[in-house]
């Protein structure tokens, strides 16, 4: 601990040098993991996440995920989900809507479920043992979104219905937040939770319905007006921030937004656009990704009870996102149940949020708490390979697929 601490202390002391020696820090080490990964076969994005790690509490000691970089994160994530919004057409999310709502309701009720059983057989109170449900079911549409992309597949049927559950299961998500928040006050709202369900069910609707269409008809008229360099990126620029700001309004995480803008004006822009995009999402990306890793902190288990916790509660994570969305995803087929079900694996911002209100409420012990950010960064760590393998042609993962697979078939 003292190795690293004089570094530590001059890096919070750095003055002026301290913003590019952070970023130098964090998209290098982001970046040179990414490499090392790619080398050995496995996702960079793996690599970007352990860059964490080690820049973190749990190793080295020398960065904390502060407001600056949590910023930097959030703006990062939004790009990122923009970006994808553009290669992915709405009509096509809209034609698996009802596959994925399903696989979306099923994906929030069995983790939750499981969650709540495993703490309450450990002997937790009732409430500490649903806000560790509630913070196992939404999916992470950002880490999916970027393997994904990544990796070429999201012209899949499977990752149109992955993108579009992950959406639904975003928004769930916090319905679930409020509900159990509303709980632990003692009493719910029932009107402030149906409220934010139609805003937000109506918001989602009615961009990925129409915002293809009415961009479609605004973007060139308005495009050919402006005098401004790159008008059609500046435009994008634009619905990319205002439908993030009207998702949170709306009750939704503002990431919603940027991929729902995204997929409304991909289909009225050029190439240049997309081009300029990819390169502001690789430079703001690794940021988001390294702050996934700098929340952990492997001290909370100090003790074996909780380190057979945090093993079991992480068992429960993969398991009931693959059983949840790959069972009711079998008519499709096995391989795609396999790829559905693992595609919904990574926990997202939502679990992050229940549990730092149960922590700021008193109903979460430190102990559950550092489970909860272990359990979803740990699943995020292990979804890319598996979301790799999963999606890879089948003469070269036959073998390697069963286990999951028959899991699935039972």
């Amino acid at each position: 601990m003292t190795a690293h601490l004089p570094f530590a202390l001059w890096l919070s002391s750095g003055g002026g040098l301290k913003l590019p020696l952070v970023m130098l820090l964090v998209f290098g080490s982001a970046k040179l993991l990414a490499e090392f990964f790619e080398m050995l076969g496995q996702p960079g994005i793996v690599g970007e996440i352990i860059a964490g790690v080690v820049l973190g509490p749990s190793v080295l000691g020398w960065l904390t995920p502060d407001t600056f970089l949590t910023s930097l994160a959030d703006l990062g994530v939004m790009f990122l989900l923009f970006r994808v919004g553009l290669e992915v057409k709405s009509s096509e999310l809209i034609r698996v809507g009802g596959a994925a709502l399903l696989v979306a309701v099923c994906g929030v009720i069995v983790p939750f479920v499981l969650g709540w059983a495993i703490l309450q057989a450990w002997g937790a109170p009732s409430l500490e043992c649903i806000f560790l449900g509630a913070s196992m079911t939404a999916t992470s549409v950002g880490i999916t979104a970027q393997v994904l992309s990544s990796k070429g597949f999201l012209q899949q049927k499977a990752s149109r219905i992955i993108l579009a559950a992950a959406v639904i299961d975003d928004v769930l998500g916090l319905l679930v937040l409020a509900v159990v928040s509303s709980l632990a006050k003692g009493r719910i709202k029932t009107l402030d939770i149906v409220l934010t369900t139609v805003l937000a069910s109506a918001f989602v609707i009615i961009v990925a319905h129409w915002g293809t269409r009415t961009m479609r008809h605004l973007v060139p008229r308005v495009a050919e007006r402006l005098r401004v360099s790159e008008a059609e990126f500046a435009l994008a620029i634009c619905l990319l921030f205002a439908l993030g700001l009207l998702a949170m309004y709306a009750g939704v995480a503002a990431i919603v937004g940027a991929f729902l803008a995204g997929m409304a004006i991909g289909e009225s822009v050029g190439p240049r656009v997309h081009t300029l995009m990819h390169g502001a999402t690789e430079l703001l990306v690794p940021f988001f990704l390294v702050c996934l890793g700098l929340r952990i902190n492997l001290s909370v288990f100090s003790t074996p009870s909780t380190l057979l916790l945090g093993a079991i509660v992480l068992t429960a994570a993969l398991i009931s996102k693959l059983i949840g969305c790959g069972l009711v995803s079998l008519p499709f087929g096995r391989r795609e149940a396999l790829k559905i079900g693992v595609g919904m694996i990574p926990r997202g911002e939502v679990g992050m949020v229940v549990a730092q209100l149960g922590l700021t409420m008193e109903i979460l012990s430190q102990q559950v708490y550092g489970i909860v950010v272990f359990m979803t960064i740990a699943t995020t760590i292990v979804s890319p390979p598996l979301i790799k393998l999963a999606f890879q042609e089948r003469v070269s993962t036959a073998s390697s697929c069963e286990p999951l697979q028959a899991c699935l078939e039972d």
